[in-house]
């Protein structure tokens, strides 16, 4: 019975999903249309209502998650206060797409709404690859460290990409989500990286290092989240059908290094070490 109401529970999850993201896709494709044709000054004006709708979109997801309690999240959240008015380098640890949920559904109403680096194949995944594409989520390439060093000049499409993202979010206070890890965590990814942490990958700092050059000026504080799943890491559908009762979310605001190299490498390693300890006392508790 209750293996039968999870699916009844994630065929609504689902539904509800599919349901609302057209329903605000098509605002938003009308007004990515429309300042398509406009001047540039009040292209920066219609920026504001589109962004606005990550809100929406959000809130039907946390909404729906409520009431059809598909999990619990826990929230724990230190050092200075969360404000909309400010701009937030956020990163957390990757294990699936229900990061992503997660973190929306968490962080909604207290920071600005997150804005996302996103595998360039991902545009072309049925409505949110365009959505993401007018919201100007930065599109990047993912190459293997052997291949960067085998052709540095592939280092630098990302690097533009970000730097170009960044300078539509200084129009507005923005919040830029980093997965460092660059992919999510497993088992297999874990024992072929010989990661030096115990409950994550090794972390890669250049696309946090762009970010934070990008909006220097915006003085832009950084989020530090840890997220622990009960009962081990679920898939999305899993997710949604409720099979992860629990769900831990830690979130710290912090100040984040000069934007020099070493500095923020050095800055990321030691934020790392600490993750992976909260980790493991998170999961022996």
């Amino acid at each position: 019975m209750r293996c039968h109401m999870g699916h009844v529970r994630g065929i609504l999850a689902f539904g509800f999903i599919a349901v609302h993201t057209v329903v605000w896709c098509t605002p938003l494709y009308l007004m990515g249309l429309v300042r398509a044709l406009l001047p540039v000054p009040a292209k920066v004006w219609i920026n504001g209502p589109m962004v606005r709708i990550i809100d929406g979109w959000v809130a039907c997801n946390r909404a729906m998650v409520r009431v059809l309690g598909v999990t619990r999240i826990e929230a724990e959240w230190h050092g200075e206060t969360f404000t909309r008015d400010g701009w937030y380098l956020v990163f957390a640890n990757h294990q699936s797409w229900t990061d992503i949920i997660v973190l929306q559904n968490t962080l909604l109403g207290r920071i600005p709404p997150l804005r996302f680096f996103t595998k360039r194949e991902l545009i072309w995944a049925p409505l949110v690859g365009v959505a993401m594409w007018l919201l100007g989520f930065p599109y990047v390439r993912r190459h293997s460290r052997a291949a960067l060093e085998a052709n540095p000049a592939l280092r630098g499409q990302d690097r533009e990409a970000v730097v170009r993202a960044c300078a539509g979010f200084r129009e507005r206070p923005t919040s830029v989500l980093a997965f460092l890890e660059g992919t999510r965590f497993t088992a297999a990814k874990h024992a072929a990286q010989e990661s030096r942490y115990r409950h994550l990958l090794n972390p890669r700092s250049g696309g946090f290092g762009y970010a934070l050059d990008g909006l220097a000026d915006k003085r832009p504080q950084a989020v530090d989240v840890t997220i622990v799943y009960e009962g081990g890491v679920p898939g999305f559908w899993d997710f949604l059908c409720g099979r992860c009762r629990r769900v831990r979310f830690v979130a710290r605001t912090l100040q984040p290094p000069e934007n020099e190299r070493d500095a923020v490498s050095a800055w990321i390693e030691h934020r790392w070490a600490a993750k992976d300890a909260e980790l493991e006392e998170i999961r022996k508790g």
